[in-house]
């Protein structure tokens, strides 16, 4: 099975968290890497498509969380 690539746009106030999450984390299956940008960063998440893409809806809800919880 060929792994896929998803990514999550990042504001740059949550970045460093979810960079320290992803460092700590068994991440096993998973490759991530960052890309970063002036008002935040890309995230991309390569693996298995499964994982890949709950990874990604993952960190987007968690995104969309903490910006409702700073309004």
């Amino acid at each position: 099975m060929a792994d896929v690539t998803c990514v999550v746009f990042v504001p740059k106030g949550q970045r460093a968290e979810l960079r320290h999450v992803l460092m700590t984390a068994d991440t096993e299956g998973l490759r991530w890497r960052e890309r970063k940008r002036l008002f935040g960063s890309e995230f991309y998440f390569t693996g298995p498509s499964a994982l890949a893409m709950k990874t990604q809806v993952f960190v987007a809800n968690w995104v969309e969380r903490q910006r409702a919880r700073l309004n």
